[in-house]
């Protein structure tokens, strides 16, 4: 099951789910642009675009788990995943 589909059913929350399901899976759909570049500015940029939109995913998570909105062991191998990500987008930035 999509863990946005764990949040309760509420306006307020169902939006961060949505957040967390756009910015979540946006780092793969960069990170195949990535790879299709043409020059090495346009592939630093997809990189560092899929840095930011787990950064981004990251403080969604935080938000719901300041807000005790699911147990945290709903979500907490997603972090743990969301932050091995940033970590590997950097050292690829870097390089």
């Amino acid at each position: 099951m999509i863990f946005s589909g764990k949040l309760p059913n509420r306006v307020a929350v169902s939006e961060l789910g949505k957040q967390i399901l756009r910015s979540g899976t946006s780092p793969g759909s960069n990170y195949r642009e990535a790879q299709r570049a043409r020059t090495k500015r346009e592939f630093h940029s997809k990189i560092q675009l899929c840095r930011q939109e787990l950064e981004e995913t990251e403080y969604w998570f935080e938000l719901i788990a300041g807000a005790a909105l699911v147990p945290a062991k709903e979500y907490e191998q997603l972090v743990a995943e969301t932050k091995e990500l940033i970590a590997s987008f950097t050292v690829i930035a870097k390089k």
